[in-house]
């Protein structure tokens, strides 16, 4: 099979790098008419996932919020998966796991591969158990994304503290992941989470050799120029992520679509 990162570099050829994020916040469930139940659930993902998924290269799903709702939610996103399948769209999964052993080897059987109950293309995980505990995970051929410099303010401390050798946290986290992509001929399958809304300079991104998952477009601030002045002009392989600010122009499906397509205009621009 394909790895990843050569299927998102068709997908963006495609559709562009613009990733929607599927939050389904209770907040927005008010905000579109919706009970704040499993139905109301069901609604909101399921109408959202139509319109993005045959918009967009990439769908990412929050699972905590469907986790909320419990099993009736858990199958509510198995359906978002495979409709955003259908749709044409990757998936990924915002799980952001992280664990050892075959603890870390049941994450990966539960969303990595052809027999995964919730399967996804790719995943987003958590390396502070070191980054060798996501071995598990490792050249499956779909895609992980891990967590290296997020956007959340209380993240500077841990992931800019330099470590012996002179790096910061996420720098190393960032050098892992470009040994796992050592020879890929197109994007490697191994990405990393840096926030959009990181100062430029702090990571050395040259030799990663994989996609860039940037959180923090849109509704947390960060703009186009943010994020040309952080990854460079023509922003190759990273997926800016904007969730609750295109959802926010839903239910009304003519709307939410209008505003995916500026957004994409503006990322082309």
């Amino acid at each position: 099979m394909t790895g990843f990162g050569a299927r998102l570099v068709e997908a963006i050829a495609a559709r562009g790098n613009l990733c929607a994020g599927i939050d389904p916040h209770p907040g927005l469930l008010d905000a579109w008419g919706l009970d704040r139940d499993p139905g109301g659930l069901e609604k909101f993902a399921l109408a959202a996932v139509d319109v993005l998924a045959q918009e967009v290269s990439v769908v990412k799903p929050q699972s905590a919020f469907f986790e909320a709702f419990g099993a009736p939610g858990v199958a509510v996103l198995g359906r978002v998966i495979e409709q955003a399948r259908d749709r044409g769209a990757l998936v990924l999964l915002d799980v952001k796991r992280g664990d050892i052993g075959s603890t870390m080897a049941a994450y990966a059987a539960a969303y990595l591969g052809d027999q995964a109950p919730l399967r996804a293309d790719a995943v987003t995980v958590s390396p502070y158990l070191g980054f060798g505990s996501l071995a598990p995970a490792l050249g499956a051929g779909e895609g992980l994304f891990v967590l290296a410099r997020t956007s959340n303010p209380e993240a500077a401390g841990l992931q800019n503290a330099l470590l012996d050798n002179g790096k910061t946290v996420a720098q190393s986290i960032v050098d892992e992941a470009a040994r796992c992509n050592a020879g890929a001929a197109s994007l490697g399958d191994v990405g990393v989470v840096v926030g959009a809304t990181v100062q430029p300079g702090e990571l050395d991104l040259a030799g990663l050799n994989g996609p860039v998952l940037a959180p923090g477009f849109g509704a947390q601030g960060a703009t186009v120029d943010d994020l040309r002045r952080l990854f460079g002009p023509d922003l190759p392989g990273v997926l800016p992520a904007s969730s609750r600010d295109l959802l926010r122009h839903g239910p009304d499906p003519v709307a939410l679509r209008d505003a995916v397509r500026r957004t994409q205009a503006i990322l082309t621009g």
